[in-house]
């Protein structure tokens, strides 16, 4: 096929991607044998719950760009695709559905509900799969992987018993976040602070004045609480009885003392609900003090609250509030307290703590390692200040609660005593009696956090190949596989800021838990796709950006080469449709510039390719010149595609190919190409131009780059541009 025409994406994409995928180099086993050193991108799996959105299509043309570049710097480059279940998240994205049909996930059987989501993310998955093509992403599909598949699981499951078996493992009965909606626990990274502006309530509890933002925890209150340095209550003594008219009566009180209040708050002076809050639940641990359930797990007061039993706590809250007042126990009410209360970060409902049995994985003991490694630099993070917010973290780390109390997602691999309550991890299914009392076990009915199987993304894509065996003897897993003896650790993880705690430093952690080695060498982070007012994209405010649709107005090369140029890691990027627009001009003056050198090349093209046969080119000053900046650039990109500077280097290589060589040097050519003496050497210097442009442009704009490759007349020509060697 000749150049011809104007640019036609719509033609052309589909069946380029086609010859590249028949030509077998997405895999690197099928690379030349000059393709020796790895590199490697573990592709963050997309959830398969829906469509590409704008931040996939960053995530996939980065790491396309990475692997592309590599490619023709001569790596053996993998880029390994997957995608999530995203168990949480997968299910309340289900539940919409389920509540636009009418039903409900609570009046369906568990194994019925897991069918219908495996089949919903099946669907979705194949249509990720062939949009994550349209991106042009050159990945190995022959390594791609999705978190439910078995060999995942099993790598899953042996690290879930080795962690257990270290005593890294437990189940205990612990406070935790609870989303009275979804039914679930979550962990705090799966919460989100908002302020609030409620009324702060002063009561009076025997001889002292209680504050608080919730009347309605306070029904089993009976411990009163007091700096042991407060000088306001040195006269109350630890363990002192105080008879106190309270809610529903009559209550002794117990005085206790603690570094943990806050003199400064109130009247330095607090009663403890241990059951529905943290701070006040360590408290209890402490002092040994009882705890006592007020609030049940739909969100509605138990018994204990009396008359009010069976009342959702926000229709409650005033009228236990006009009872205390009307047994003269409220001292003052503050209208306007701003505080920040926890939500949950998919739905916004209230977060209720509860103590609940759960599935915790110790994280002291995980962090310390890590934070050895990245004090080290070890692991480069892109850009360098999330390095310090990582530390920050993982020196401040908390238990992780293992459990969620949904159908999808991977079960926990353990059994619980229906009679004491024992719990074991059981990943082979095989303990039927309680070594306690003998009692029945029952298969525990929670299952994993799903960032606990895609933090262990790394090693288990690469063990679970078609080649892997993993070999598990007393909990030490032994690493025989080619591909992770081959590519990893891999190179880097590109991913977006805001997960750096879900998902990037728990990587890390497992990582060197079970393999003694980093997931990743660089940790690349970009920032989220804005709409073009600077406003994050929601369905509900109608500014979503389907990146289908945008290439299927300008092409996908347009799209691509308009995310990355000027997005620098960790920045959000408003993107402007009219953005995207003026990278389709760049793409039709690529095309028309090309067109032009081509159509004035000589009918032999021995000239051209006469630097193949030793010949040596008589070029004027101006043509060294031109073939020195050439060279420049060419230098300048190499540097900073090293550096991860793709922003940068997309921008400069765009300033060249449009206003360096086509407003000035295609221009300046056009007299000398009519000229006999001198037509030649320009057809030379053109084409030698052109060549190694197409080169620098491939990572970012493939489609039409490859197109035009396959009609240039070189001696020595590969099957695809995306094999030739990097200028």
């Amino acid at each position: 096929m000749e150049i011809s025409g104007p640019y036609d994406a719509k033609k052309i994409e589909d069946r380029i991607y086609k010859l590249w995928e028949d030509s077998g180099f997405f895999n690197p086993d099928n690379l030349p044998k000059s393709h020796k050193k790895p590199f490697t991108i573990i592709m963050p799996p997309i959830n398969a719950n829906g469509s590409l959105h704008a931040g996939h299509a960053l995530v996939l043309t980065i790491e396309d760009i990475m692997t592309r570049y590599k490619r023709m710097k001569g790596f053996k480059a993998l880029w390994l695709p997957g995608l999530d279940h995203a168990g949480f998240e997968t299910q309340v994205v289900y539940e919409k559905k389920l509540e636009k049909e009418g039903r409900s996930r609570f009046k369906i059987q568990p194994e019925e509900l897991y069918k219908e989501i495996l089949n919903f993310t099946l669907e979705n998955k194949e249509n990720i799969e062939s949009q994550t093509r349209k991106m042009g992403a050159s990945c190995d599909w022959s390594r791609e992987k999705f978190t439910l598949d078995p060999n995942i699981i099993k790598t899953v499951y042996n690290t879930f018993e080795k962690l257990y078996k270290d005593g890294l493992v437990y189940r205990g009965k612990k406070i935790i976040n609870w989303c009275s909606k979804h039914q679930t626990s979550l962990s705090d990274l799966e919460t989100e602070n908002i302020e609030k502006t409620n009324k702060l309530y002063y009561l009076k509890y025997g001889p002292f004045i209680i504050v608080t933002a919730r009347p309605e925890t306070k029904f089993g209150d009976k411990y009163v609480v007091i700096h042991p340095k407060d000088k306001r209550y040195k006269n109350y003594k630890e363990g002192q009885k105080i008879a106190v008219e309270w809610i529903n009566g009559h209550i002794e009180a117990t005085v206790v003392k603690d570094d943990a209040i806050d003199m400064q708050f109130g009247t330095g002076v607090m009663t403890i609900t241990p059951w529905h809050d943290a701070i006040d639940f360590e408290i209890a641990q402490r002092h040994n003090l009882e705890k006592e359930q007020i609030i049940d797990f739909q969100g509605r007061l138990l018994k204990i609250a009396g008359e009010f039993a069976g009342m959702k706590i926000t229709e409650a809250r005033e009228k236990i509030v006009e009872k205390l007042r009307s047994k003269g126990l409220v001292e003052k009410i503050e209208e306007n307290y701003k505080h920040i209360v926890k939500t949950c970060y998919k739905c916004n409902t209230l977060i209720e703590p509860q103590i609940k049995d759960q599935w915790f994985l110790k994280m002291q003991k995980l962090s310390k390692p890590a934070i050895k490694i990245i004090e080290k630099n070890k692991i480069k993070f892109i850009p360098d200040h999330y390095k310090k917010i990582s530390l920050n973290w993982l020196k401040n780390i908390i238990d992780w609660p293992l459990s969620r109390q949904i159908v999808w997602g991977i079960p926990i691999p353990a059994k619980i005593c229906e009679k004491c309550q024992y719990a074991t991890v059981d990943i082979n299914n095989k303990i039927t009696k309680c070594e306690k009392c003998d009692s029945g076990m029952l298969k525990d009915t929670d299952t994993f956090d799903t960032w606990f199987s895609s933090g262990q993304w790394p090693f288990a894509t690469l063990l679970a190949s078609h080649s892997s065996k993993i070999k598990n003897q007393e909990s030490k897993l032994s690493w025989t596989t080619n591909d992770f003896k081959t590519f990893y650790p891999t190179d880097v993880m590109e991913t977006a800021g805001e997960i750096i705690f879900f998902w990037v430093a728990r990587m890390i952690m497992l990582s060197l838990y079970i393999t003694k080695k980093i997931p990743f060498k660089n940790v690349y982070l970009h920032g989220l796709v804005l709409d073009r007012n600077g406003q994050k994209m929601s369905k509900s405010i109608g500014n979503v950006i389907d990146p289908l649709i945008i290439t299927e107005k300008y092409g996908t090369d347009a799209l691509r080469i308009g995310l990355v140029i000027g997005n620098t890691p960790g920045q959000s990027l408003a993107l402007d449709e009219n953005r995207i627009k003026g990278y389709r001009n760049f793409a039709n003056k690529i095309w028309n510039a090309s067109k032009f050198v081509l159509t004035n090349l000589p009918q032999n093209h021995a000239e051209i390719n006469a630097e193949s046969r030793g010949k040596k080119i008589m070029l004027s000053l101006q043509q060294k010149q031109h073939l020195k900046e050439l060279q420049k650039l060419i230098k300048e990109v190499t540097k900073l595609m090293d550096s991860f500077k793709f922003y940068i280097a997309g921008e400069k290589i765009y300033h060249y190919f449009w206003h360096t060589f086509c407003d000035k040097i295609i221009e300046e050519s056009k007299e000398a190409l009519s000229n006999k003496k001198t037509r030649a050497t320009t057809q030379y210097m053109l084409f030698k131009i052109l060549f190694n442009s197409l080169k620098l442009l491939h990572p970012f704009m493939p489609f039409i780059t490859e197109e035009i490759y396959r009609q240039l007349p070189l001696k020595n020509k590969k099957l695809c541009l995306m094999i030739e060697e990097w200028p």
